[in-house]
């Protein structure tokens, strides 16, 4: 089994080194210190385990989780005991509380070899739909381009649309493809910072300027940075309440 260690602590990826000596099955075949090296380096060697700290310079370790394109088992290993339900929603198999011990560490081990073990049995599409998206409130999206990762404030958004499987996110001087729905942004977005105008939008309350007649029943939405966006029936009653006219 071929794994990864990621954390900014230079002492902790030690302590991960060491313990792992008791587990020869287990091969380290990289390490890396932030999310941005995590990312590519997972996607290119794809182990099968990775342990991960949270809370890293740059992105953090959830954010990172939605940049791979490869889903390793993922062991979370960190100093905050208030990430452990998201992380447990994101699938980890288990969640290392620093300090620990050599005990508890076997302990994770174990679980992730009987977890190994049921995977082999499993289709992709079986091991992918293990991981869920992130269940927490969104602050920020994190796109990737590339080896380019761009990290968008909620605060920059005027509008996003949706393309097939993906969404598009647009600001004042740009716009993002990624891929989530727009189920999802609805449901962890802000609800008084947005709102669904349309199925195929979601508007930023901050950027609207007008609304105007379109054709029957529906309405264009007029963004103070001059795009225009669809209105459907009910997106019209969700902007009354939202705008109290």
């Amino acid at each position: 089994m071929n794994a990864i260690i990621i954390d900014d602590e230079l002492l902790a990826r030690d302590i991960i080194r060491t313990y792992l000596k008791d587990f020869p099955e287990v091969n380290i075949v990289g390490e890396c210190a932030n999310g941005f090296e995590g990312v590519k380096m997972i996607n290119e060697l794809k182990p099968e385990l990775i342990f991960l700290d949270i809370q890293m310079p740059k992105i953090t370790g959830f954010e990172m989780i939605e940049l791979l394109d490869h889903h390793p088992i993922i062991i979370f290993s960190t100093a905050f005991d208030q990430y452990a339900i998201k992380a447990f929603e994101m699938s980890a198999t288990d969640y290392l509380l620093k300090p620990y011990d050599k005990a508890r560490f076997a302990e994770a081990i174990k679980k992730v070899q009987v977890k190994y073990e049921a995977q082999t049995s499993q289709s992709p599409e079986e091991r992918v739909a293990q991981y869920p998206q992130r269940a927490d409130a969104l602050e920020r999206i994190v796109v990737r381009l590339g080896n380019k990762i761009n990290i968008i404030p909620i605060g920059d958004i005027i509008y996003i649309e949706a393309q097939d499987d993906y969404v598009s996110i647009h600001t004042a001087d740009s716009k993002y493809l990624k891929q989530m729905t727009m189920k999802y942004l609805e449901a962890h977005l802000p609800i008084d910072q947005f709102v669904r105008t349309h199925r195929s939008f979601i508007a930023a309350i901050s950027a609207i300027d007008k609304i105007e007649a379109y054709e029957k029943e529906s309405y264009l939405l007029h963004l103070k940075q001059g795009a225009k966006i669809n209105v459907s029936r009910s997106g019209y009653s969700k902007l009354k309440q939202v705008l109290n006219f």
